[in-house]
């Protein structure tokens, strides 16, 4: 079933998280590990996010050195197709513009209409490792509203090739993100809203955000979206802090601020394992809120360790 679809039946807040595909090597059943402690909260839907390939040098015998093209965590449309047959659960597999060119992306998309799968979340993803900026593939989509349009544009028959025979159009539902304290290569928030405006004018049917922990930023970021004809479904996205050093790396990493109640609250810890709890306690306080206003989802990024997703939706739902 279609996301939008899923939202638009619901009687009250519902319960998605997010979950990586297991490093290349492992076996399905990592993702077994983080489904299964959760699955029995009936989540609506499971997002399976997409990593692009990393460019890695390794040294020779000679002493030189080769440069190599390694996907750490392939398997996102395996992943997808075996969560919705083996759980009955809807997926969201993520598409991003880096690493595929639009015939490659139309292929992709491909397999996921004969899979049966109804949704995918557009994102332009993040630059190569070591990058200073994004690059896209050459003949790829270089920013996610191209990506939204390329998917609404095979949803209406629309294919690369002007001239493939047999024309199907496709039904994806699409996602897009959303960021509540702006996206770290915004010059500001007005643009970066009118940027938001332009991929749901293209076709995207709802928005997930981008992690926050101030709700306020949450609530004011809705009212501008809805201020500039934004009309779509507005998801938050909920990460619970888990470990000292997010104080640092997740303003630098994802440009949002950290309340001073959660900084002061986490410097009192003694070791990660009292910061992962605050993160739990931060995170139910931050759920019961969010649902009481009246949210459509409340969806949940859980790294692939579900210990304290599980304690915060025990809580909330």
């Amino acid at each position: 079933m279609k996301v939008i679809d899923i939202i638009n039946r619901a009687q009250s807040t519902l319960f998605t998280f997010e979950l990586l595909p297991p490093l290349k090597g492992a076996s399905f059943s990592e993702i077994e590990e983080t489904i299964e402690p959760l699955v029995h909260y009936a989540p609506s839907y499971i997002n399976v996010t997409y990593h692009r390939p990393e460019v890695v040098l390794k040294e020779q015998p000679s002493g030189l050195l080769e440069r190599r093209i390694i996907k750490k965590r392939p398997g996102t449309v395996g992943v997808s197709a075996g969560i919705k047959y083996k759980y009955g659960i809807d997926v969201v597999p993520h598409l991003i513009c880096g690493s595929f060119t639009r015939e490659e992306t139309e292929d992709a998309l491909i397999d996921l209409n004969f899979l049966g799968i109804d949704n995918v979340l557009a994102l332009r993803g993040d630059a190569e490792k070591g990058a200073k900026s994004f690059q896209s593939e050459p003949g790829g989509n270089k920013l996610a509203i191209d990506l939204v349009k390329q998917v609404n544009g095979l949803n209406h028959g629309k294919y690369v090739d002007p001239e493939t025979p047999h024309i199907h159009q496709t039904d994806f539902c699409i996602g897009v993100a959303g960021y509540p304290e702006k996206h770290s290569e915004a010059p500001n928030l007005e643009t970066d809203l009118l940027n938001l405006k332009a991929k749901v004018d293209a076709g995207a049917h709802y928005i997930v955000t981008q992690m926050f922990f101030d709700n306020q930023k949450f609530f004011q970021f809705v009212e501008q979206c809805r201020a500039i004809g934004i009309n779509v479904p507005i998801i938050p996205g909920i990460k619970p802090i888990s470990m000292k050093k997010h104080l640092t790396m997740l303003p630098q990493i994802f440009h949002i601020d950290l309340p001073q109640d959660l900084v002061e609250a986490v410097g009192r810890c003694k070791n990660n394992e009292e910061v992962r709890q605050v993160g739990v306690e931060w995170g139910i306080a931050q759920s019961k809120e969010l649902k009481e206003a009246g949210v459509p989802v409340l969806h949940y990024y859980t790294m692939g360790k579900p210990d304290n997703i599980e304690k915060i939706v025990k809580e909330v739902f």
